[in-house]
């Protein structure tokens, strides 16, 4: 029987507060910028919260002007490692961040949760960083995402928006749902031109990671996953809104 502390233990990572789950790199990531992909603007990229350069690396096959801010000097230290050419490296937290330009296209994923003042940043990347025609590619873990609602059903987790004492360790903030990411963007000026969910998901990270080493789980099923997403964005893993420039706040 699955325990409570198999379900909070995905949240349980490195000091440098990021997920190491096969899960997310291996089908999250590639599902995510599938997403984004038809969306993107000609031009560079901003990618805030870059950590070790997984994602990067996957930008790079699109953009060849990038820019990373990343909080973590060792997570760049790591990212520049892999990473030779075709990104500027800023070590800075992004509430301080001074950056050189606007850019067509700024990623955020799986960071905002993090954020004491989401509004604020949200705002900053308006005003400051994101240029006229540009766009945000807003991500966020989402508080309806079926396994979620199940270990709610199961009382491990009170509420499907709580933030667990685990997830509160791992630096979370708040847990999203459309709604709420939507409200925020939209407080901070930002004009949300189209929204949807990344990925169906019933069962916990940890879980698939098992799955992940046999073969029951096949291409097409995730392929499945992903299409099914896409007609029940409430109940995927991530939630994503497409973000531009609104009127002034």
């Amino acid at each position: 029987m699955t325990s409570s502390r198999n379900y909070n233990q995905e949240t349980l990572d490195t000091a440098d507060h990021q997920y190491a789950y096969n899960f997310d790199f291996d089908v999250m990531h590639p599902f995510m910028l599938r997403a984004f992909k038809p969306f993107f603007r000609e031009g560079n990229l901003l990618e805030l919260g870059s950590f070790k350069g997984d994602f990067t690396l996957r930008l790079q096959e699109h953009f060849s002007n990038i820019t990373c801010v990343e909080a973590s000097e060792e997570a760049i230290s790591t990212a520049k490692s892999r990473i030779e050419k075709g990104v500027s490296w800023i070590h800075s937290r992004f509430e301080e961040a001074e950056l050189p330009t606007r850019y067509d296209n700024i990623v955020l994923t799986h960071v905002l949760e993090h954020i004491d003042d989401p509004i604020a940043l949200l705002a900053k990347i308006k005003n400051e960083w994101l240029t006229d025609g540009g766009r945000l590619f807003l991500v966020c873990p989402n508080a309806n995402a079926a396994s979620r609602q199940i270990a709610v059903k199961m009382g491990i987790i009170s509420h499907n928006s709580a933030v667990t004492e685990s997830e509160f360790h791992h630096g979370h903030r708040c847990t999203y749902a459309l709604d709420t990411l939507e409200n925020e963007a939209t407080r901070a000026g930002l004009n949300v031109v189209f929204r949807t969910g990344i990925f169906f998901k019933a069962l916990a990270n940890f879980q698939w990671d098992k799955l992940l080493q046999t073969d029951i789980i096949s291409p097409a099923y995730l392929e499945g996953c992903y299409q099914l997403g896409q007609q029940y964005p409430d109940l995927c893993s991530s939630i994503f809104l497409l973000c531009e420039k609104g009127g002034e706040k």
